[in-house]
């Protein structure tokens, strides 16, 4: 259950830092200043790969990235495990994202979406229909394993590192410079990570809302 609670604390962190920067402004502070510019960042993301019809999806993949991230980043406190290291919170992640994606398919496109599963060719519409479904189901499970493993792989490789450095006597002269070089590492993987999850999210739902797609 410790991946419950933390989930919410990272729900709860994103809502407040939300919550504080308060409303636009026509001078904006740093800090809403740095909101507006992952606002944009997430549209602009849309904007290359979904066009203007998936704007609506803004609020969406920005949560989405603030939770992965700050669930990431709760794996950085000494004696927590982040949410995204357990497979279940990644699971429900993914689940949302592929039961919005394929039902904002059929409510744009009708029954016309099937086509987007049958391929170019009619006579092998069978074919690429069932290899198109099995594709659409690995991916809230692909989605939820590249997660799971990197966070968890990353965490296991951080205390192997940080355990290393501090028994080790021929580091310790050198252990504040390792250890910060570590911790750059694992901050980057935190942001890679997180990025990863958005830019899938985005092109699934770019798949399915896209009429040239259909």
């Amino acid at each position: 259950m410790e991946h419950v609670y933390l989930g919410i604390v990272a729900m709860v962190i994103s809502l407040g830092l939300i919550l504080f920067a308060g409303k636009p402004s026509i001078r904006p502070t740093k800090f809403q200043a740095l909101w507006e510019g992952y606002l944009r960042f997430v549209r602009n993301m849309l904007l290359e790969n979904a066009g203007q019809e998936g704007l609506r999806y803004t609020p969406f993949i920005a949560s989405i990235g603030l939770f992965v991230f700050f669930s990431n980043l709760l794996g950085m406190v000494p004696g927590l495990e982040a949410p995204t290291a357990n497979v279940n919170t990644n699971l429900a992640l993914a689940l949302c994202v592929f039961l919005l994606y394929n039902f904002e398919g059929f409510r744009l496109h009708g029954i016309g979406y099937l086509k987007h599963f049958m391929g170019p060719n009619p006579y092998l519409a069978p074919v690429f229909f069932l290899i198109e479904i099995i594709s659409h189901l690995a991916r809230p499970i692909t989605l939820t394993l590249r997660l799971f493993a990197n966070m968890k792989g990353g965490a296991l490789l951080l205390l192997v590192l940080v355990s290393l450095v501090i028994k080790n006597p021929f580091t310790m002269a050198v252990s504040p410079l390792l250890l910060l070089f570590i911790i750059a590492i694992k901050f980057l993987a935190i942001f890679i990570q997180s990025y990863i999850f958005m830019i899938l999210s985005v092109v699934y739902l770019s798949g399915a809302v896209s009429h040239e797609g259909h």
